[in-house]
């Protein structure tokens, strides 16, 4: 199931919204696993014996290439939680607040097992492999092999996909840098479902997030038989 497209005011609205737990849970706690977050987007009654994940939508077919010019798609992504927003490496208005936010839940969660970081530019013209590369650097993660890459496709693809994870990007000549887009990071569960929305320009929205994340990953680690633990 495809998710249904916002008009960009309503997507731009979105970066603000909380939903999902807001419990108060200490930086070494253990997320219960009787909580779980909720579904993004439009869902559809389930059919006798049918999984009732199956109804909720799911981010559309992907392809993008990384700042090492390898491969990041649906497929690659399977199994995974990842965390996404959109950006360009010229923004001159709330991408280095963006980026400085992901950055600090990158260095709590980098190194969890399944755990990815994707972030894509809305400026592809500009934003070259070398460009995202020497970006990656700058900020301290691009390492081979780290869990954050840094991604590319074109421009109407780059918009295409922020709608469908709820944030919204349009050309906008009076914006900072020519494009208008929303701070909202968007956490993607294993099976392509969004599960919450989280303004970066917030702080007590980065801070639920932080709260959410290991909820999400206990949730995945249970379906697939892990132990629901989260690695810190």
């Amino acid at each position: 199931m495809r998710l249904k497209f916002l008009p960009l005011a309503a997507l731009l609205a979105l970066a603000g919204c909380g939903t999902g737990p807001t419990a108060d849970m200490g930086s070494d706690a253990q997320p219960d696993a009787s909580t779980t977050l909720p579904y993004i987007g439009n869902s559809e009654p389930a059919a006798p014996g049918q999984d009732s994940a199956a109804t909720h939508a799911t981010v559309p077919a992907f392809r993008l290439h990384d700042q090492d010019g390898q491969l990041v798609t649906n497929q690659s992504l399977a199994g995974k939680v990842y965390l996404t927003d959109f950006f360009f490496a010229t923004c001159p208005g709330i991408c280095p607040k963006m980026q400085s936010e992901m950055l600090k839940v990158y260095k709590q969660y980098g190194t969890t097992p399944n755990l990815r970081f994707i972030s894509q530019t809305i400026d592809p013209e500009h934003d070259s492999l070398a460009v995202l590369r020497d970006y990656a650097r700058r900020l301290g993660v691009g390492t081979p092999g780290s869990s954050w890459r840094f991604v590319r496709a074109s421009r109407d693809t780059a918009y295409a996909l922020a709608a469908a994870y709820f944030t919204g990007a349009m050309p906008d000549a009076k914006a900072p840098g020519g494009i208008a887009h929303s701070g909202t990071f968007a956490l993607v569960d294993d099976q392509g479902h969004v599960r919450g929305l989280y303004d970066s320009l917030n702080p007590q929205e980065v801070t639920r997030l932080q709260k959410e994340l290991p909820v999400l990953l206990a949730e995945v680690k249970t379906r697939q038989g892990q132990p629901a633990t989260a690695q810190r």
